[in-house]
């Protein structure tokens, strides 16, 4: 999820209705449409902090329907419900409330040394980590052959962010247990959020998302060191001054070689499991 750093364009964000199933959650959502895509089954919309669910946030929202967005433009102020079951998010009941003009995004700065984009064959920092058992690791250090790697927290509330990829990371370790072509691949999420992911916290989150250490380790370390290795991959994280626990992020995934060069990097969470096991057998193949 990525954070909004403008200021909120709606007032008021309305109590949050539960539904009544315990999978299936309801919130009111208002904000403000920034971009459409083509197909009308997404937007981009920035919108208040959601009581009891998550901050305000600037970030990518399905529809239930294409007509829900049909008729949507960007600058378009919404009220929507907001649907959380299991593993899904959308939303429903759009309604436009009234337009506004869009703020302009600040200028992006000069890249610096240290926060450029990794381009593939580039060289991986390899910076120093923690693992699920408190041991110090650096990246090499994990690397049995092809890595992939993806960036989360373990309180990450929404199903379609690192819930997610923590569902595509178990579907990808069901086949490398299984397929010889795959056995020197191995899965590594990395966690931004080291005051509440402690090596206990990531070896239980481990253990509830199914992750065998032979084949999948999760990672977290000092938080400025992280949030710079993460931004090499395009990872912005974003923290509230007055809550560090607060946190806004994108996602990323990538392949990194067995010689530590990133062969290609993933933005968002449109990759499929069976889209990546092709990557993966492919890189192996030449480790």
């Amino acid at each position: 999820m990525r954070a909004s750093s403008l200021s909120p364009i709606v007032f008021v964000l309305l109590t949050a209705a539960c539904g009544g199933a315990s999978d299936h959650r309801e919130y009111t959502l208002q904000g403000q449409v920034l971009s459409v895509a083509a197909d009308r089954r997404e937007a981009n919309i920035k919108h208040e902090a959601i009581a009891g669910f998550m901050p305000a946030m600037t970030m990518p929202y399905k529809a239930a329907d294409a007509q829900e967005f049909a008729e949507l433009a960007p600058g378009d102020l919404i009220n929507a419900t907001l649907v959380v079951v299991t593993d899904e998010a959308y939303l429903k009941d759009v309604r436009k409330v009234g337009e506004a003009p869009l703020e302009k995004a600040p200028g992006a700065a000069p890249a610096s040394s240290g926060f450029e984009l990794l381009k593939p064959g580039e060289a991986v920092p390899n910076v120093q980590f923690v693992d699920q058992d408190g041991r110090k690791r650096d990246l090499a250090s994990v690397a049995h052959s092809t890595l992939l790697m993806t960036f989360i927290y373990t309180r990450c509330p929404m199903p379609t962010f690192c819930p997610l990829m923590d569902r595509n990371f178990a579907a990808i370790q069901g086949t490398l247990t299984t397929d010889p072509a795959l056995k020197n691949v191995h899965l590594v999420s990395i966690s931004f959020d080291p005051i509440a992911d402690t090596p206990p916290v990531l070896k239980k989150h481990a253990a509830k998302v199914g992750a065998d250490p032979k084949y999948w380790t999760f990672l977290t370390g000092d938080r400025d060191e992280i949030d710079r290795f993460a931004a090499r991959f395009g990872v912005s994280i974003t923290r509230p001054l007055n809550d560090p626990l607060d946190i806004s992020h994108n996602l990323r995934t990538a392949i990194v070689d067995a010689k530590g060069a990133l062969v290609k990097a993933y933005t968002g969470s449109e990759w499929t499991p069976e889209q990546m096991l092709a990557d993966l057998r492919q890189v192996a193949a030449k480790d």
